[in-house]
């Protein structure tokens, strides 16, 4: 494996191990994680670990009052499965119910409504019966000892703690459990336990999935949902389970390329690698007009079509063979205008038969873990259920209140998901070449393909890949606008405009639009691991 220079030097070196890497946006976590692989732990081991720690350190972002996804590779059969680990709307939640209160376009963002059943403990619990090797308990402990003794809050998330507390955890009673001892969000550096959080924790690690989907975490989750006006029950929690999916996938210049399949959106990764193939990519400027106007152009494509088409499969039959389809590339390819910008894209007829966080593990026998978690949007409702510090997720708020789409709310119905974890093997044999992911939103699958192309296209290394300037689609419509990270040349913001791109630059904070990543890569030959963190983030890549 060869490592290029690309113009905009890394911000950081790339991390190199044998044994085993874990590689997430909190550097604590990431320690956790490899704890985990230090004591014998695998992949799986690692990754729940990993993901524990973060539910404590990055509460504003993950934990388990959210969902989850994630895809395993296998190094001895080299198969990769997909878990889907997300929750449905309430039983008693109808589009009649919320016509009668007044909502018929959509919910807002923060209301009891919008909260789906939490998926991510038992997609902790599944993932770790089907793939794992260590005892819940072990693996928890690490989280566990940081949320009891307390942890340093690094600037970035003390920077969207205090963001999201004025906005959400002001409005819950059960909030302050989320706060300094004082009432207000955590400095950076400041020394932070988190008490509730800590129990709620152990008694998953003696109970499992049943003690909190059928015990008093889930009466008080019930409980707190319906005092601000929801309508869930203990029976939609008693009643959830994960499912163990077919990952869907296509090939990408000799690699193959893993998603999870609808609820969630990686199918526009695919779609959009699947006509980028068509282009010869390796000779443009990576961050000249040419190329950033065919990636983008090939998003919105995807995007046309994955907004119709991404929803429960339980509820709509998705034609997803033809939509990954090379010949269906080769017509959604001909929409692209290679000098202008097309503003209005419309979904496809194929024939056919956040706030977030992203971790990754790789042990040394080459199992891969891609693990995404998320509460949606910061803190997500905001509704942290009482005596559990869970901050409750607000999944539901991307549910079409439309009943003729697709993605149209019922009850007991899986939304559109945004976080989406990939896995990337070599076309020839299967064997691993990378496991990697971008948190943020609509930025996830835009992110998938830009340290792809990075990667295959450039021979940039993870960390290299991962700190190359992006762009984003604000949203996954058709006239959404280009944010544009610092870095990219001037001269190309102003040609992207004249072809009619809406063109938004972006610095500072802001930049956090951009999502934050992880890589690890596997060498074939030297079975060494190669790991990139985002510098947009506060973590890294950690290994032995």
């Amino acid at each position: 494996m060869s490592m290029s220079l690309d113009q905009f030097n890394s911000r950081r070196p790339v991390v190199m191990a044998r044994n085993g890497m874990v590689a997430t946006s909190q550097a604590l976590a990431a320690m956790a994680g490899l704890r985990i692989l230090l004591a014998g732990g695998n992949a799986a081991d690692a990754a729940i670990a990993t993901a524990a720690a973060l539910n404590v350190t990055e509460p504003t972002s993950t934990g388990l009052g959210g969902d989850c996804f994630a895809l395993f590779y296998d190094a001895k059969t080299r198969v990769v499965t997909a878990l889907n680990g997300s929750g449905r709307a309430p039983a008693a939640l109808t589009l009649d119910l919320l016509a009668r209160q007044g909502f018929t376009r959509e919910l807002p963002p923060y209301h009891a409504h919008t909260i789906t059943v939490p998926g991510a403990c038992a997609g902790w619990c599944d993932l770790i019966a089907r793939h794992g090797t260590m005892p819940l308990h072990e693996i928890l402990a690490p989280a566990i000892q940081l949320a009891e003794d307390g942890f340093p809050v690094s600037p970035i998330i003390s920077y969207l703690w205090q963001r999201g507390a004025k906005r959400q955890l002001v409005n819950s009673p059960g909030g302050r459990e989320l706060m300094t001892e004082d009432g207000r969000a955590p400095r950076p550096g400041e020394i932070v336990r988190l008490p509730t959080l800590a129990r709620t924790l152990r008694t998953v690690a003696e109970g499992g999935k049943e003690a909190f989907y059928r015990g008093e975490i889930a009466r008080r989750i019930a409980g707190t949902v319906q005092v601000h006006g929801g309508v869930m029950t203990v029976e939609d929690l008693a009643g959830h389970e994960s499912t163990w999916d077919e990952p869907i996938s296509t090939t990408y210049r000799g690699m193959r390329v893993w998603e999870c399949p609808p609820n969630g959106q990686g199918l526009a990764v695919l779609i959009t690698l699947n006509m980028l193939e068509g282009f010869e990519l390796k000779g443009m400027n990576p961050l000249g007009v040419e190329r950033l106007h065919l990636l983008v152009e090939a998003m919105r494509v995807a995007f046309a079509d994955t907004q119709w088409y991404v929803a429960d499969p339980a509820f709509n039959k998705i034609p997803l063979g033809a939509l990954t389809s090379k010949r269906y590339a080769e017509v959604r390819r001909k929409l692209i205008d290679p000098t202008k910008a097309t503003m209005d894209t419309q979904r496809g007829s194929p024939l056919g038969g956040s706030d977030t966080v992203y971790l990754t593990a790789v042990d040394g026998a080459g199992n891969a873990c891609s693990f995404i978690a998320s509460l949606y949007m910061g803190f997500g409702t905001g509704i942290v259920a009482e005596g559990t510090g869970l901050s409750l997720q607000n999944r539901g708020h991307l549910f079409s209140l439309d009943p003729a789409h697709p993605n149209a709310l019922a009850p007991g119905k899986r939304p559109y998901h945004t976080i989406i974890p990939a896995l990337a093997t070599y076309e020839a044999d299967d064997s691993l070449y990378a496991s990697f992911g971008v948190m943020g939103g609509f930025m996830q699958p835009q992110g998938h393909v830009q340290v792809i192309v990075g990667m295959v296209d450039d021979g940039l290394d993870p960390q290299a890949a991962l700190d190359r300037p992006r762009f984003c689609l604000t949203e996954a419509t058709p006239e959404s606008r280009v944010e544009l990270e610092e870095g990219i040349p001037f001269e190309t913001l102003s040609l992207l405009a004249q072809m009619g791109h809406a063109v938004v630059p972006v610095t500072g904070y802001a930049r956090s639009v951009f999502g934050r990543g992880q890589i690890i890569r596997r060498d074939p030959e030297t079975g060494a691991l190669w790991g990139g963190s985002d510098p947009r983030a506060d973590g890294q890549a950690v290994g032995f």
